[in-house]
C-alpha cells in the first residue's frame, strides 16, 4: 500500500519547510509513505526549498494556473506513481500534520472513498464573523447539491481513495473543494467527515484577498455548481418564478380590466407578457440543460475508463 502527500503550492518558500516537518514518513497500514508538491509556476525557491527538504516528487506548472488546476495536476500525478490513497494538505501549515491517521482512517476501514477533515469553524480566532457565516454558507449549500452531510466543505485537508481519485475532475477555475464533494455526491461515493485541529495562521489566505472578493467569488462558485450539478432544478426554479410573476400581474390586469380600470395598466400587461416568455423559455433550457448534464455523465465515465487502460498499460 502507497500513500502519498501532495500540497499544491505557489510562492510557499518560506510556509513549507514548517508544513514539510510535521509530516509523517511512516503510517501504519502503509509500506510507503512518499511526498509530491505542485509548483504552480512560483517565482520564489518553492521547488528547490521542497527538494532540499526531502520532497520525493515535485511538479512544475511554467506559469500560475490556480489552486484548482494545480490540485488536480497533483491528483494525476498521484495515480500514475501508483498511490493507493492520496492526502491533500496546504502549504501553509493550516491543518494539523497529527490527524492524517484519523483523516485515512476511513478509507483504510472500508467505511469511505473521500474523507474530508471538519475545522472548528467558529473556534478559529483569524476567521473574520463574515468569512465564518460563508464558510457555513458554502457547506449547506454543497449538502443540499450533494446530497451529502460534509460538515465543513471548503476544508482542503482530505483524503481520498484511489478509485474515488480517478473519477474526480474540476471544471471550475478558482478552487476544488466544493465541486469535488458536489461530484462525488452525484457518483454516489462515500464520504465522511472527521474532527481535525488547526494551527496558528502563518500568512494571510491567498484564496480571500478581501471579504468582497470573497464574497463575489464565493456566490459565483455557488450558481454556477447549481447550473452544472443541478441545471434542471436551477434553470426550473428560475423559469418557474419568472412565470408564476407574469401570471400574477396578468391576473390583476384582467382584473382590473373588468372592473373597467384596464387602460391606464397596458404596462402591466407588457410586463406579464415579457415575464411569461422568460419563464417558458428558461424551463425549455432545463429541459436542454439536463439532456447536457447527462452527456456530461457519460463524458465522464468514458474518461474514467480510458484513464483506468492508460495507467493500466503503464503498469504493465
Amino acid at each position: 500500500m502507497k500513500l502519498i502527500l501532495q500540497i499544491p503550492c505557489y510562492n510557499e518558500s518560506e510556509s513549507l519547510p514548517t508544513t514539510l516537518a510535521a509530516l509523517p514518513r511512516q503510517l501504519a497500514g502503509f509500506d510507503v509513505v512518499e511526498w509530491l508538491i505542485v509548483d504552480d509556476g512560483s517565482s520564489d525557491d518553492t521547488a528547490v526549498v521542497a527538494r532540499r527538504h526531502g520532497v520525493d516528487h515535485v511538479i512544475r506548472h511554467a506559469f500560475n494556473q490556480g489552486l484548482a488546476a494545480a490540485f488536480m495536476t497533483g491528483l494525476d500525478a498521484c495515480l500514475r506513481l501508483g498511490a493507493d490513497v492520496i492526502v491533500n494538505t496546504d502549504a501553509d501549515n493550516q491543518y494539523d500534520a497529527r490527524d492524517i491517521p484519523a483523516l485515512i482512517a476511513p478509507i483504510l476501514d472500508g467505511d469511505a472513498e473521500i474523507v474530508i477533515g471538519a475545522r472548528p469553524i467558529v473556534a478559529i480566532e483569524h476567521f473574520s464573523p463574515i468569512k465564518k457565516l460563508l464558510q457555513k454558507l458554502g457547506s449547506w449549500v454543497v449538502r443540499m447539491a450533494s446530497t451529502t452531510n460534509v460538515a465543513d466543505a471548503p476544508s482542503g485537508f482530505r483524503a481520498f481513495s484511489r478509485a474515488a481519485a480517478e473519477r474526480l475532475i474540476v471544471f471550475n477555475d478558482y478552487t476544488y473543494t466544493l465541486e469535488t464533494i458536489i461530484q462525488a455526491g452525484q457518483k454516489g461515493m462515500a464520504i465522511r467527515s472527521v474532527p481535525i485541529r488547526v494551527n496558528g495562521e502563518m500568512r494571510p489566505s491567498r484564496l480571500v484577498k478581501s471579504i468582497p472578493s470573497y464574497i463575489k467569488r464565493s456566490l459565483a462558485t455557488i450558481v454556477r455548481i447549481f447550473v452544472i450539478y443541478r441545471p434542471f432544478r436551477f434553470f426550473a426554479v428560475l423559469g418557474g418564478v419568472l412565470f408564476a410573476t407574469g401570471f400574477l400581474i396578468c391576473l390583476r390586469f384582467l382584473g382590473l380590466f373588468l372592473l373597467g380600470a384596464g387602460s391606464g395598466n397596458v404596462q402591466s400587461l407588457i410586463l406579464a407578457a415579457i415575464l411569461l416568455m422568460m419563464g417558458f423559455q428558461s424551463i425549455l433550457i432545463a429541459f436542454v440543460a439536463d439532456l447536457l448534464a447527462a452527456n456530461r455523465k457519460l463524458l465522464e465515465d468514458l474518461r474514467f475508463k480510458v484513464n483506468q487502460l492508460y495507467r493500466s498499460s503503464d503498469r504493465s
